[in-house]
């Protein structure tokens, strides 16, 4: 079932809507594959690549999206549970700037994205409806579980979008001198 508007931020709205099947967990599984076709265009040469001056390379993209599917995992987790304190936020730019990702080859970070994955997926799999509903607080925002599985698949889905419009783009041909 899909989360109502009131149960995440207005922020995450455009995640959610990206996502416009009802069954997430299918989605989520999906998104594992998705990745890593869509990432099998990017040779060795194009994983520091960055389309613009002060953007991430493929790499960090990648590394956020570890980044991100660590930190939803764990509110959805958390709520799940039963927490009632407010989860902190995480400031995306400050978490790339001291990752390690830069340095780490594409194929290692896409074994790390699917094993997280993964887990949240078994995770996800296994929760009965209450804990599906239950509502907690994340970066001083009310948030349900189901909310936060539909913004982790709408947060892959956003940057497998980046990937493909501005980092994996057929690349102009050189002419040749004949």
């Amino acid at each position: 079932m899909r989360p109502h508007e009131s149960e995440y931020a207005p922020y995450y709205q455009s995640y959610v809507s990206r996502v416009t099947q009802d069954d997430i967990v299918p989605v989520l599984d999906a998104q594992i594959e998705e990745l890593q076709m869509v990432l099998e265009r990017c040779g060795p040469d194009r994983e520091t690549h960055r389309y613009e001056s002060g953007k991430w390379s493929v790499r960090e993209v990648i590394g956020h999206l570890i980044d991100g599917e660590r930190v939803f995992g764990y509110r959805a987790f958390a709520i799940a549970r039963g927490e009632s304190r407010n989860l902190p936020g995480f400031d995306q730019n400050d978490y790339i700037a001291t990752a390690p990702y830069e340095h780490v080859n594409l194929t290692t970070l896409l074994e790390e994205f699917r094993l997280l994955r993964m887990a949240n997926v078994v995770m996800f799999r296994n929760l009965d409806e209450q804990a599906w509903s239950r509502t907690g607080t994340a970066n001083d925002s009310s948030v349900t579980v189901r909310a936060l599985a539909f913004i982790m698949a709408g947060h892959v889905s956003h940057h497998l979008g980046i990937l493909r419009e501005r980092y994996l783009e057929p690349l102009p041909l050189t002419p040749t001198k004949s």
